[in-house]
């Protein structure tokens, strides 16, 4: 066979390098096996098939069934058993297994093979006849609602009767007779469901269970969690055939999910749970609350020692905390998947460090191994421990952090709200990969059933969301959307508040704390800053943000805003008087009244940045954000006319009428605005350049030392805006310092963020000490679309119908946006080899984009004073990969 057309490998061929190929669960079994681990037989269709058959619209590669049919028979003869086989059936599970791991985001369906025909032989070998119909009934529901496509609640509604009808609280306290009668139903419900019986070959069902795998990696939940964990929709998924063993065989069986280390805390301690005489799908599903890992040992001593010792063995040989999963048949363990385990950024960076400190790994290797996107868990809010409220109910702390949001009972529900910007916190019975849209939208997730590994714990600390696993004193109505707990009733659009590191839930919204950064962090944070290669800056416009952004690593303001300043309503006015002013005469003793103010806000700046540089972008305000609005100014001076108003009070209404009509403008944010400002009122550039030097020279007076300043112009298109503004500044900046008898070396430079001053960079680099992009406004420039209303149109259509592969705000657009960048930054340097170079869009804080701009050559970047340490670390992997060989450029 070739291998270029190769789609099945046996368990033995396999390996942990072939994980693109086989996915993260073949390739991790097989590696087991590779090292000794006792895994259950197997073999995998491949990734590439999957993406053959998206390709194909549906239809499979022409040699893969007859491939898989191959795979089958070595298989049985490996085993001694046969699929079907009515004397000595082969039970197998058809489990999905993406490259990238996705838990719960596909489907998997156990125990094909068992039929009217096998089921007495299954029991029979077993040894006990209930446990072979608890595997028929199981069957049954996963094949029709993965397979064929039927409603879980078709199946979950007879249990439950089934349930009610016999007086027992647990699906393990039905009798085989019971289980027997259940099937019965099940089968009768579904072919109602399907109008005919389905096929009841388990060969075809085989098929027809590969197709359904390969088909979930395209279902709803699977695409919003790869858009939310960037994961390529292009890789599919592969899918594992693999011998059944059965932890749900009877009292000295069991299943369970550890890891080895605390995914929460990243403590070296034991971490895990397990369900006696139960299958996989019960401990994720969250339907049974299992039982501590600490606890088989008492139950099942000789499997718990066995797994203890396959942890320690597995992650050493992976040197990484790993993720399993286990089940324990007749007292034998075995392992039936391991991968790195999914943490959160605490965990991450307290893992990193240990293994470190251990010698397992080097600071380069731990620094790679961490996502940058995740430290923004770290800086998230926490509770006031000062608060007086006590819990109503408490359940497992399975995803820390702090939650405050409105009680929603309906994923839909939360995801709507989510968007629309309302906090809310998504209350389930237990969640289901179905609810992935919620879980996104929520600010935290509260569950009644479930525990410490379930699916919405496990998707929550990957997503860094709080979340209060199996909080079984309460009671949920989902349909009249209330909570009841301790007597407490919460309804929908009731304020709760989830402690996640504690399982506290309290009725009200408490007061939220800032986020405590630890030794962890900044130990890590410094390895990072040992190899990054980038500057990192923040953007800031106050003293309050300048000081957030120092405290989180920033080397200096990247920029200031001076319109930012203005918004108040104490200062609107002066901005109104001085935009509005009919004469020069007007407009300086508009620009008077503004001195001191942007004066007393800069010194606010430099002293939180003292002996840091501070870029202050000079006034760039669209005029339509500082004018009244041209209806309602018509309305107003219309209502004064038809009531009489002071005739003093009209003209003054009436005069700043005729100002906002000669102003008003189709398109502001392309009008007159940045230089254009400048330009045709040079009493703004004065003013500014004047305040910035006399708090400079204050804040040196005052505290011995401050910034090093660079002033930048804003929305050139040519070096003449530029010549005659740099005239403007320096003179001004020139005169200040010899009234003190100062010297101060002052930086002009400016902000590229239109398509024709990227391209002409090399004529505006002889008039400019840095370049600073703007990337926010180049990209809407370059592309011919607004951010607003892209985002509120169009936007969402272009992503979802992969027009983008992603949002060009978000994440730079390398071919296009960033071509005008690389352009510049090489005709700038060409005329002037020592120009500073940075960015300082929102693009500065997005990990891909610093790789980028890594590549690129710049010099800096800056970003929200949040996102600083993400940039810090992003530059970091940016210069390892590099160093590496890598690209720093990551698939888009």
């Amino acid at each position: 066979m070739s291998d270029q057309h190769r789609y099945v490998y046996d368990l033995s061929e396999g390996s942990a390098d072939m994980k693109p190929l086989l996915g993260g669960k073949g390739a991790g079994v097989a590696e087991m096996n590779r090292v000794g681990v006792p895994v259950p037989d197997a073999f995998t269709v491949t990734t590439e098939a999957c993406v053959e058959t998206m390709r194909k619209d549906g239809q499979w590669p022409a040699p893969l069934a007859d491939q898989i049919s191959e795979g089958l028979k070595r298989l049985e003869e490996r085993t001694g058993m046969i699929l079907g086989d009515p004397d000595n059936p082969l039970l197998v599970s058809v489990r999905s297994g993406a490259v990238m791991s996705m838990p719960g985001m596909m489907d998997t369906i156990l125990n094909l093979g068992i039929s009217d025909d096998t089921v007495e032989a299954v029991g029979r070998k077993a040894g006990n006849e209930r446990f072979a119909w608890d595997c028929y009934r199981r069957f049954i529901q996963m094949y029709g609602e993965v397979v064929e496509g039927i409603d879980s609640h078709v199946y979950e509604d007879a249990l439950t009767a089934m349930k009610a009808d016999r007086k027992v609280d647990s699906d393990t306290d039905l009798s085989a007779a019971d289980l027997k009668e259940l099937v019965e139903i099940f089968k009768k419900l579904s072919n109602e469901k399907l109008g005919g019986n389905w096929t009841t070959d388990p060969r075809e069902q085989l098929m027809r269970a590969v197709d359904a795998v390969f088909r979930s990696w395209l279902n709803p939940r699977a695409f919003v969690y790869r858009k939310a964990n960037k994961i390529s929709d292009d890789l599919g998924t592969a899918v594992n055939v693999m011998q059944m063993v059965f932890g749900n065989r009877g009292d000295t069986s069991a299943t369970g999910v550890c890891f080895t280390r605390n995914p929460a805390t990243g403590a070296k301690e034991l971490y895990g749970e397990f369900l006696l005489n139960a299958q996989g799908e019960d401990v994720v599903s969250g339907i049974r609350t299992p039982k501590p890992l600490g606890e088989m040992e008492a139950i099942l001593p000789d499997a718990y020692h066995d797994l203890i010792d396959t942890m320690h063995k597995m992650e050493s040989h992976y040197r990484d905390m790993q993720d399993m999963e286990f089940t324990v048949e007749n007292g034998k363990l075995y392992l039936l998947q391991t991968r790195n385990g999914k943490r959160t950024a605490a965990a991450a960076l307290k893992v990193a460090r240990d293994l470190v400190s251990e010698g397992v790994i080097t600071k380069e290797e731990a620094l790679m191994r961490i996502e940058p996107e995740q430290l923004d868990q770290l800086l998230h809010e926490a509770i006031d421990p000062n608060h007086s409220e006590k819990a109503v109910t408490e359940g497992l702390p399975a995803s820390p952090g702090a939650a405050v949001g409105k009680a929603v009972f309906d994923a839909d529900e939360a995801a709507e709200l989510g968007e629309k910007g309302e906090k809310v916190v998504l209350i389930r019975f237990e969640t289901t990969p179905d609810d992935i849209h919620g879980v996104i939208a929520a600010q935290g997730v509260l569950t009644a059933h479930g525990g410490m590994t379930s699916h919405a714990a496990v998707v929550a600390r990957g997503m860094g969301k709080p979340c209060v696993a199996g909080a079984r004193g309460i009671k949920i109505d989902a349909q009249a959307g209330t909570l009841s707990a301790g007597g407490v009733v919460i309804s929908k659009g009731d304020l709760i508040t989830l402690n996640g590191s504690t399982g506290e839930v309290f009725n009200a919204g408490l007061p939220l704390i800032p986020p405590q950064i630890n030794e962890d962090f900044e130990e890590v944070l410094g390895w990072a800053d040992e190899v990054r290669r980038l500057g990192v800056e923040a953007n800031a416009d106050n003293a309050t943000d300048a000081a957030k952004a120092r405290e989180l690593g920033a080397e200096g303001i990247g920029l200031c805003r001076t319109e930012h300043m203005f918004f108040g309503a104490d200062r609107l006015p002066a901005m109104h008087e001085m935009i509005t002013a009919e004469t020069p005469e007007e407009r300086k003793v508009a620009v008077d009244k503004i001195l001191p103010m942007q004066q007393a806000d800069f010194e606010g700046v430099f002293t939180a940045m003292k002996g840091l540089p501070v870029t202050v972008r000079l006034l760039d305000p669209p005029l339509h954000e500082f004018l009244p609005n041209l209806v309602e100014q018509s309305l107003k001076v219309q209502q004064m006319e038809l009531t009489g108003a002071d005739p003093v009070a009209l003209d003054k209404e009436r005069r700043l009428l005729a100002q906002v009509k000669k102003l008003h403008e189709q398109n502001p944010m392309l009008g007159t605005r940045g230089v254009r400002l400048a330009m045709l009122y040079p009493e703004i550039p004065d003013m500014q350049a004047r305040a910035i030097i006399r708090a400079v020279l204050a804040v040196q007076e005052k505290e011995g030392e401050t910034v090093q300043i660079n002033i930048m112009i804003p929305l050139v298109f040519t070096v003449v805006e530029l010549e005659t503004q740099r005239r403007i500044v320096t003179a001004a900046a020139a005169d200040e310092l010899a009234k003190a008898g100062k010297e101060l070396d002052v930086k002009i430079g400016t902000m590229i963020e239109l398509p024709r001053a990227a391209l002409v960079a090399d004529q505006i680099a002889t008039q400019a000490d840095f370049f600073s992009f703007g990337t926010n406004d180049l990209t809407q420039t370059t592309l011919g679309i607004s951010r607003d209303d892209a985002e509120n149109g169009f936007l969402t259509e272009y992503l979802q119908n992969k027009v983008l592969k992603q949002n060009p705000f978000a994440s730079i657009d390398v071919d296009g946006v960033g071509q005008l960048v690389s352009g510049a930054v090489k005709k700038g340097r060409a005329v002037k080899p020592e120009i500073s170079l940075g960015v300082c869009g929102e693009h500065g804080g997005d990990p891909d984009s610093v790789h980028f701009f890594h590549q690129a050559g710049l010099d800096y970047v800056s970003c929200s004073p949040f996102r600083v340490p993400i940039a810090r670390f992003s530059a970091a992997q940016a210069a390892i990969e590099e160093k590496n060989g890598e690209t720093t450029v990551r698939d888009k």
